[in-house]
């Protein structure tokens, strides 16, 4: 079994930042992709963004250059580095990570509320 945890979310400023940290845990033999999510009260989650295991990134348009994805692989974490934050984005994220290789199984985390608000 494998847990996913989230944390760094809570209450900022517009024009503020926040960094969240999503660690995953137990029978990992290899992890492969890893992203963000966020729901929005009444929304559909959406993906922000995503980073392979070799590092290359993607965003989702509303976030690029302001949002950055890290991971380390070492202690199986990925990181969002949110800056400029608007009131628009205050939402749920959420962590999914990609176990395995065939077959390949996905767990999410139970999310970490960010709210963006003066």
């Amino acid at each position: 079994q494998v847990q996913v945890v989230e944390s760094g979310g809570g209450l900022v400023q517009p024009g503020g930042s926040l960094r969240l940290s999503c660690a995953a845990s137990g029978s990992i033999s290899r992890i492969n992709d890893m992203y963000w999510y966020r729901q929005a009260p009444g929304k559909q989650r959406e993906l922000v963004a995503g980073i392979t295991s070799g590092g290359t990134t993607n965003y989702a348009d509303s976030v690029k250059g302001r949002f950055t994805i890290s991971r380390d692989n070492a202690k199986n974490t990925v990181y969002l580095q949110m800056n400029s934050l608007k009131p628009e984005e205050t939402a749920v994220y959420y962590c999914k990570v990609i176990v395995g290789t065939s077959p390949q199984y996905q767990y999410w985390g139970q999310g970490t509320q960010v709210t963006v608000s003066s």
